[in-house]
């Protein structure tokens, strides 16, 4: 995939199989649950949600998770949470690293499930489990958050009918199976904005995307949106006149970026920049605003 973001061609290799592949094996587990828990990066709220899923689901409920909140601009998260409220979705905030909001989503998903729970019950089935799965794009926290989830509760399901061998189910707590296996999603690229955040949160392997560039895009959208915060990060002094390139410039000299003979070393500073917003350590930072907020 090659786009243009903000003169910059922005060019990720990306191989439509591994979209066909996981949508097969999403369309086979899906059959199986009765909720599903879409797990999104709320530093990208948009570009880690998948178009395809809903298609999928049909008329399974469905409860979103922005992930990652320490990473993200609070007051975005606060207006990406309304936003899907106001379109009928449940919507909350978790940090799986803390396990913040952990119990508030196993809440809402006994809540999801409960009107699967009554069909069952008037067809005479009382002992009914509430069955659900977590899906979502590479390096989203799926792993971490079904281990949250678990905490010190491992114990296995008893097997279901039909299914001797596949995924495996581990109970959650009473009346609530968990498909122990995180559901990939590969996104689709619909455009460079799209393949370009996903590069700089992490979703997509650094050796498949030009470094430089994404930085490039990323610095200019920070100066834009967060340039007190840029400027706090690295402590430096940020110019009307500045353009990215010095901007860049000025961050490898505040951080020590040099050759021999002082020269600046631009590769590592620019695998230091995309480190640091990966990982948080740069500032609490969301690259999309709902779609009314935009507008």
């Amino acid at each position: 995939m090659e786009n243009t973001i903000s003169g910059k061609k922005f060019h990720i290799q990306w191989f439509p199989g591994h979209m066909t592949k996981a949508k097969r094996m999403m369309e086979a587990n899906l059959k199986l649950v009765d909720v599903v828990v879409e797990l999104l990066d709320a530093r990208i709220p948009r570009s880690s949600a998948n178009p395809m899923l809903q298609q999928l689901i049909g008329a399974k409920q469905k409860i979103v998770v922005l992930n990652k909140t320490d990473m993200a601009d609070p007051e975005r998260t606060q207006a990406w949470l309304s936003y899907f409220k106001k379109n009928s979705f449940t919507a909350l905030e978790v940090d799986c690293q803390k396990g913040k909001g952990v119990k508030a989503l196993v809440s809402a998903i006994q809540k999801a499930g409960e009107p699967t729970l009554e069909k069952w019950r008037k067809k005479g089935v009382r002992n009914r489990s509430i069955r659900v799965m977590i899906v979502g794009i590479p390096n989203v926290g799926k792993s971490t958050l079904i281990n949250r989830l678990l905490g010190k509760n491992k114990a296995a399901a008893q097997n279901k009918p039909g299914v001797t061998r596949g995924p495996q189910w581990v109970i959650l707590g009473k009346g609530l199976e968990l498909l122990d296996t995180p559901g990939v999603l590969w996104p689709k690229f619909d455009n460079p904005e799209t393949g370009f955040c996903l590069a700089v949160t992490g979703a997509i392997r650094e050796e498949v995307f030009d470094q430089e560039t994404a930085v490039h895009i990323l610095v200019q959208r920070l100066l834009k949106l967060y340039p007190q915060e840029l400027s706090a990060s690295y402590r430096i002094e940020l110019a009307p006149e500045d353009t990215v390139e010095t901007v860049e410039e000025k961050i490898a000299r505040a951080r020590g970026c040099l050759k021999a003979g002082g020269v600046l070393d631009m590769n590592k500073t620019i695998q230091m920049i995309l480190r640091d917003f990966k990982t948080g350590k740069l500032g609490s930072f969301t690259l999309e605003a709902p779609p009314r907020e935009e507008a």
